[in-house]
């Protein structure tokens, strides 16, 4: 599914643990990390692609998590050329993203990555809040950032001191 504006639409997921650390996830048969996100059904709303997501990414079902916000309206990043697919009808020229914060409820053998035929992760570490702002592929960064912008407030008791500097 591809808008009128070549994005296609996309949630993302924040999951925070007690210690106001964040999952980070790296993805199979690549070196890259990043945080669980997936597109979007034309029958689901962006809450349940979110969860739906999470379970198909991470393994954890909506009781091992609890909702704290999310951003308002679609956050977009533009893909580089070399990663549009250039023979697909309509072309898509990036992602729009509702930005999901879940608090982590549960203990990491919750997780389960391998839940389906195509696992999207390999490996997952929880790091700092704000490190996959800096961390994540280059061209996802600018989003990265607004959506852990947005998010941040909705934390549900504050973060380290040394992590609210942006």
């Amino acid at each position: 599914m591809i808008d009128p504006d070549g994005y296609r639409p996309n949630v993302g997921i924040v999951l925070l643990n007690r210690e106001r650390q964040v999952f980070w996830a790296q993805r199979v048969n690549n070196d890259g990390w990043q945080f669980p996100q997936g597109g979007m059904r034309t029958d689901e709303t962006p809450v349940e692609a979110m969860y739906r997501e999470l379970q198909e990414e991470t393994g954890l079902l909506p009781s091992h998590v609890e909702l704290l916000g999310s951003t308002p309206g679609w956050l977009r990043y533009r893909l580089p050329r070399k990663y549009q697919r250039h023979f697909s009808k309509p072309l898509c020229i990036g992602q729009k993203q509702v930005w999901f914060l879940l608090k982590f409820l549960a203990d990491d053998s919750a997780f389960s990555l391998t839940l389906t035929e195509s696992p999207e992760f390999s490996n997952f570490r929880w790091v700092d809040f704000w490190y996959p702002a800096e961390n994540v592929i280059r061209f996802k960064r600018r989003v990265y950032r607004r959506a852990l912008s947005l998010l941040e407030p909705m934390v549900d008791e504050p973060l380290p001191e040394r992590l609210q500097t942006k």
